[in-house]
């Protein structure tokens, strides 16, 4: 009777509290924080640009901001300022809107997905608002892939060079990611 429902309640209650337990997040000892630095090359120009429009609305072309197009992105990413002659480290890969009316600001969704060095086969999922024309722009690191699997965080952009009569830029990104 009674003492048999007690233990089978306190069974079942140590049952839900070993599975709950193994379910938590690592321990903040072991997590890692890893700081990396790329340059973002964001080429719209010339006859192989990585930066493509793929949407718009009927009022982009008399916008000031260009509000309401949809960029599809697969920027590469390298160790230096130079996309020329720094070491490609992987790709941007993902979309950028303008969603600013009155300024311009994008909304950035992509993927940083490395290719060489230590975090070769790993990427790094970034969103966030970015008002290009303001000096350091933050994002959030929203999830990550091997390495970086479980990843959060923020990265923050910074323009390095911007072509006005091309609209090829190059941003370099310092992320900052706990994974």
């Amino acid at each position: 009777g009674l003492l048999d429902r007690k233990s089978m309640a306190s069974a079942a209650l140590f049952f839900v509290l070993l599975a709950l337990a193994t379910m938590l997040p690592q321990t903040a000892s072991s997590e890692k924080e890893t700081h990396l630095k790329v340059y973002w090359h964001d080429v719209v120009s010339g006859p192989n640009p990585t930066s493509v429009p793929v949407a718009r609305a009927a009022t982009t072309n008399t916008s000031k901001t260009a509000f309401g197009v949809v960029m599809v992105i697969d920027n590469p990413l390298t160790e230096g300022g130079s996309l020329n002659s720094s070491r490609l480290m992987g790709r941007a890969q993902g979309t950028y809107i303008a969603a600013g009316k009155d300024q311009l600001a994008l909304l950035m969704l992509m993927n940083f997905v490395f290719t060489a060095g230590e975090y070769n086969g790993s990427s790094v999922a970034i969103m966030g608002r970015n008002a290009v024309f303001t000096e350091v722009r933050e994002m959030a690191v929203v999830g990550g892939t091997g390495v970086f699997r479980w990843a959060r965080g923020y990265a923050q952009a910074r323009t390095h060079t911007l072509d006005l009569k091309t609209g090829d830029a190059t941003v370099e990104y310092k992320v900052f990611v706990m994974h």
